[in-house]
This record gives C-alpha cells, sequence and structure tokens, in this order.
C-alpha cells in the first residue's frame, strides 16, 4: 500500500523529468529544502522532502550550500539519493613552494591533518608576485611568464591526493597586488600622484588599479583555472585597495568608488565561477569587524558587503595584528582567547556567523614581547569559534610547519 502510494504520489513528476532525486544530510539522513541544483543549461530547487527533477538526460550537475561540502554528480549515474556532508573548515597553508607534490612540506602537512582535527588546506595558487603555482591554460598570464616559477608540475595528481585524504582544498589568490601583472600593463597599474610612475609597496611589489575590470578578468580567469582543476572554494586576499594615500586610479577613490568596484569584482567572480560549483571566501583586515558599519578604512572593504557578494568571510583576526590599546590591553597577543571571542561576538548581529571563518595566527608575536604561539595560544584562538559556532579557521604559518600536539584539543 504504501509502496503504491508513493508511486502514485510521484508519477506526474516521473512521467516528465529524465532524473529524479531526493537531497539529504549525510550525518542526520533528513530531507535537505529548498536547495538549489544547477548546471549551465537547467536548475531546479529541492521541495519539502528534499525531491528534485531535472529534464536533462546527461551532465554533471552541482549543489553548493553553506556549511557543506560542494558536490558534483553525474546525472548518468542515476543517484536516486544524494547525500551532502556538513563540514567545519579547518585549514591549514601551505605556501606556494610547499605545494609541490614531492615536497617534504607537503608530506608533513599530510601527516597533520591525518592526525588532528584539521581537514582542509589552503593553497598559494597566484602568490602576492602574480606567479602561478602551477601551469594554467591562460595564454596571458604565460606569456608573461607567471607560470615560470610553478612549484606544482601536476596539479592533477595534487588535486587526487587531497581527495584521497578526504581534505577540503581552498585556492588563495592574490586579487589586486600583482607585481607581474602590473608590470606588463602600466596603463591601469596603480600610480604615484606625484610623478605619474607605478607605484610600489614597501616590498617593491606594484598592484593593478581595483577600478580597472582588465585587472579583474585577469584574476579572475586564474580562478577559474583553479575551479576546472577541482578546488572546491576560491580565496581572494588583496581583496581591497592599498591602504596607502595620493595614489592615482582611474576612477576618484572615494568610498561609494572603492565599495562598488569590489562588490563589481565579486559579483563577476560569482558569475564565471558558477558552472563549477565552488565556494568564494573573501579576506579582510580584522579591524573591518570593529569599525563604523560604514567605514570602508579607505580600502573598501565592509562586513556586509563582502558578506552579501560571498559565500564566506575569512576576516585575519591575528592577535598579534591589532595595535596597543585594543580591547582595552596593552598586548593583545596576550589574550588570544579574548580577541578571537570578542572580535566575532561584536558581530553576530550584523551577519551570520555560520558564514565567517577566521585567519588564526600561527607564529610568533612579532610586536612587543616577541611572545610565542604554541598550544595554549592555538587552542584559545579555536575555542571561541566553536563556542560561537563560526564556520571554523584557517591556520596562517609563513612557513607552513605545523606540530600535531598544537592542533589537539
Amino acid at each position: 500500500m504504501n509502496k503504491l502510494f508513493y508511486t502514485l504520489l510521484f508519477l506526474p513528476l516521473l512521467a516528465f523529468a529524465s532524473f529524479t532525486a531526493k537531497i539529504i544530510d549525510a550525518t542526520t539522513l533528513e530531507a535537505l529544502s529548498g536547495i538549489s541544483v544547477y548546471n549551465e543549461e537547467e536548475s531546479d530547487t529541492s521541495d519539502e522532502n528534499g525531491f528534485f527533477s531535472l529534464e536533462a538526460k546527461e551532465g554533471i550537475f552541482h549543489i553548493k550550500v553553506h556549511g557543506y561540502r560542494p558536490l558534483a554528480f553525474d546525472i548518468t549515474q542515476k543517484d536516486t539519493i544524494l547525500q551532502l556532508k556538513p563540514i567545519k573548515v579547518k585549514a591549514l597553508y601551505l605556501t606556494f613552494w610547499g605545494a609541490s607534490n614531492n615536497s617534504q612540506t607537503l608530506k608533513n602537512l599530510l601527516h597533520i591533518i591525518k592526525n588532528t582535527e584539521a581537514n582542509a588546506v589552503v593553497v598559494d595558487v597566484k602568490n602576492e608576485y602574480g606567479s602561478t603555482s602551477f601551469l594554467t591554460s591562460f595564454k596571458q598570464a604565460n606569456d608573461y611568464g607567471a607560470h615560470k616559477h610553478r612549484t606544482n608540475r601536476n596539479i592533477q595528481k595534487f588535486i587526487q591526493t587531497m581527495k584521497d585524504n578526504n581534505i577540503y582544498t581552498i585556492a588563495r589568490i592574490v586579487t589586486f597586488k600583482d607585481e607581474i601583472q602590473a608590470s606588463h600593463n602600466p596603463e591601469y597599474a596603480i600610480k604615484r600622484d606625484d610623478n605619474g610612475s607605478i607605484w610600489r609597496n614597501h616590498d617593491n611589489m606594484a598592484w593593478v588599479d581595483p577600478f580597472d575590470e582588465r585587472s579583474h578578468k585577469y584574476t579572475i580567469t586564474i580562478a577559474e583555472e583553479a575551479a576546472k582543476v577541482g578546488f572546491d572554494e576560491i580565496n581572494f586576499d588583496y581583496i581591497r585597495f592599498p591602504a596607502k594615500s595620493h595614489l592615482r586610479y582611474s576612477k576618484e577613490n572615494n568610498k561609494e568608488n572603492r565599495i562598488k568596484a569590489i562588490e563589481t569584482f565579486l559579483d563577476s567572480a560569482k558569475e564565471a565561477l558558477y558552472p563549477y560549483g565552488v565556494f568564494i571566501s573573501v579576506n579582510a583586515y580584522g579591524n573591518i569587524l570593529w569599525g563604523p558599519k560604514d567605514d570602508d578604512n579607505n580600502i573598501g572593504q565592509i562586513l556586509e558587503s563582502l558578506a552579501d557578494h560571498s559565500d564566506y568571510v575569512a576576516p585575519m583576526l591575528y592577535p598579534s595584528g591589532f595595535a596597543s590599546g585594543s580591547f582595552h590591553y596593552k598586548y593583545p597577543a596576550d589574550y588570544p582567547y579574548s580577541v578571537i571571542y570578542r572580535s566575532l561576538n561584536n558581530i553576530k548581529e550584523r551577519v551570520d556567523i555560520t558564514r565567517v571563518r577566521p585567519w588564526l595566527q600561527y607564529f610568533r608575536d612579532y610586536k612587543h614581547k616577541k611572545r610565542a604561539y604554541e598550544k595554549f595560544e592555538i587552542q584559545e584562538q579555536i575555542r571561541p569559534i566553536q563556542q560561537l559556532n563560526a564556520n571554523g579557521w584557517m591556520m596562517w604559518s609563513p612557513s607552513s610547519k605545523y606540530h600535531v600536539n598544537y592542533l589537539l584539543p
């Protein structure tokens, strides 16, 4: 009787759809409603019982839901139950030079992930200089020599290694700080206001103009290359204006224009990356969690704006990055728990905290006391993230050196 009822209930659906399936939570096995299933040609949304239907007879479709691993599936395999796996991302940064398949740094990182709660890796795909860590099919970047110092000669092998170890992969892509692109395109590099020459910051690297959409297209094309090879998430860093005055841009450098430029970039990235089913995250200064809601810090970053135009916001909450006197502490780096807890707690009414995943400090305090950050300091940063239900964390170690003991609760 139940089987007959089920058949009659879904007969109209089955009669016209080539593919019908149900989406459930892999942990609770509960149906997930309101979930978008899509590719470039067709889409549908799961109903209150988790069911969706598609007219297509073949093709790869994507499901991307905050708090879950992205899922791509081939409808010709006729899987009628699709399980989304919940995840709190706990990522370790892997340097540009450590991204080689044969590097000891990568081997050590895999050991750390296997033996701790870490489950993700952030990999430099385009670094601050503009170099790509693998050979892409992007002719313009290759013509500039962006691939010449690549450290990974087989990116497919790298991604497969990550998948074999159930590791969530994040491609870090430096956005507007790009010596290679700027030096080859001086017409849209940021200029000095006094003499019109290309401006370079303290580490002698040039930036491209965030107002110029040629700079948008260039970086987004590299992001597409990362999505094509199988990364789960694209993380845009230096997605801001330089914190420097007296520079020359193609538009008036005011708050409205700056915010609009960042939003335009993210909207274009979202459109270009849509077919690949990847998440988009954006790195931000930690102080945007504390300033007035309409203050972009003269760099184009406002918390609500970033959250509205990306999947995850990643504020850099390094305790050493806060000035003396912040939180009423002479040395904020001495209070890792308080810095993280108070920063996240301060924004829980402004944005969905489950879409915030902060960068944490895995390096010695570079100010004041030069305090070492060891197990106590690492765990004190992690603890408030769990308490406030943020979307995990990303550890920044400039050398990608980590310790099993530090990452064990």
